[in-house]
């Protein structure tokens, strides 16, 4: 159980906050304010009790000491003051004297945001003395931030072992609901697995077959799955040297009782592009010249069923690609399939990743499914079972206090 700050008075006090609001911008403007507006929810809480808060946070890729203004923070200020209800002060340097006085001028309720975290070196290096220095600018730490726990970085680990260290309510609202999608799940459970290549997913796969009863396998890295029992494969996207990965994660699946569902049918094009001609086939039988790209209406019925069976819904990567129609209606109507269960109080369904988020959004079902992560590379870390360096970080100043 991680300490959470909600649990301690923080009325009078600098919480130093390290969040994520690395959120796409044009033209200096906030263009998503979907992480900033969930990061302010309990922030206002907090604001509210009388905290003095200051917010740490990186921004794009900056290279380590060029200033890039493309990079600032300072541009998150509006969207950040309208999240939060009142205004919000900023620190154009993240340690050193000017920004430690700032902190210290903070009144009751009020909110400083420092500049970008990866402006400096220190903080990708896990440098102990830039976290040092960030320590200076608050009397207590809060990790907000799990889309950047997987990242052992200053701000995310070495600081947690500086002073007293919390947990923030975003945090543990992502980690309890992802804990209950595959630590503790409502059984019978189904994982959706899809995305391009099973190389990238091969920890996540090897994971989520021991621990569910069902995993759905769709996008390329079901064609690597058919293209091993032999299917051919024309045009399509697929691994051919992962036939071995492929035997590994069905006999780990077969030993732990959980059945993996490829399509039976599939969609083949002969170009990629919107709107082109298709047809359907059986799995067997992708033309020469042409390419998989999307489960066919045999394999939809089929995910489908398996979904009316399950309590726990687990959901990574789309079943084909998505981006275009009408190679997006597996995944838009498996998605609705999903988000209806959920509605009806029959299903938990938990998603994460960023193509997941937006095969949702395309839908239009995100706001139905029981939760929906933002985090990226942090989110498939977890689904590989692995333990996450910022929340290591703060299990082991709990233990320390």
């Amino acid at each position: 159980m991680l300490p959470s700050i909600m649990d301690i008075d923080v009325k009078g006090r600098r919480v130093l906050v390290r969040a994520d609001l690395n959120v796409p911008v044009e033209d200096g403007v906030v263009t998503d304010a979907t992480r900033i507006e969930r990061f302010a929810v309990g922030m206002r809480t907090l604001l509210e009790r009388g905290a003095r808060l200051v917010i740490l946070t990186h921004f794009g890729r900056p290279k380590p000491n060029e200033l890039n203004p493309a990079y600032s923070v300072d541009k998150l200020r509006p969207a950040l003051s309208q999240a939060l209800g009142g205004a919000v002060r900023f620190s154009d340097v993240c340690v050193g004297d000017s920004a430690v006085i700032l902190s210290r001028a903070l009144k009751d309720g009020e909110v400083l945001l420092c500049e970008n975290l990866r402006y400096n070196p220190g903080e990708t290096a896990n440098d102990p003395a830039f976290a040092a220095a960030l320590a200076q600018l608050g009397d207590v730490y809060v990790n907000d931030a799990f889309s950047c726990a997987h990242r052992a970085h200053a701000s995310t680990y070495a600081l947690a072992g500086l002073m007293p260290a919390f947990a923030g309510p975003l945090l543990l609202e992502e980690m309890d609901a992802l804990t209950a999608a595959l630590e503790a799940p409502k059984q019978p459970a189904v994982a959706i697995v899809g995305g391009a290549k099973v190389s990238s997913k091969i920890a996540v796969l090897k994971n989520l077959v021991t621990k569910l009863d069902h995993v759905i396998i769709g996008g390329g890295m079901a064609n690597t799955f058919l293209f091993a029992d032999g299917a051919p494969m024309g045009k399509s996207l697929h691994e051919a040297d992962q036939v071995d990965t492929v035997a590994e994660i069905r006999a780990l699946a077969a030993k732990s009782g959980c059945q993996i569902h490829l399509p039976e049918d599939v969609v083949i094009a002969t170009e990629f592009k919107a709107g082109a001609e298709n047809r359907v086939v059986a799995a067997t039988q992708c033309t020469e010249g042409s390419m998989i790209l999307d489960a066919g209406p045999r394999a939809l019925s089929n995910f489908q069923r398996v979904l009316s069976e399950c309590r726990t819904i687990l959901w990574n990567g789309p079943l084909g690609a998505f981006e275009i129609p009408p190679f997006d209606h597996a995944t838009n109507q498996l998605a609705r399939t999903a988000a209806a269960l959920t509605r009806q109080g029959r299903a938990t369904s938990v998603a994460g990743g960023g193509d997941t988020v937006a095969a949702l959004n395309g839908a239009a079902v995100t706001q139905d499914f029981t939760y929906v992560s933002t985090a990226g590379g942090a989110f498939l870390e977890w689904l590989e079972g692995k333990t996450l360096p910022g929340i290591a970080a703060l299990q082991g100043a709990a233990k320390a206090a």
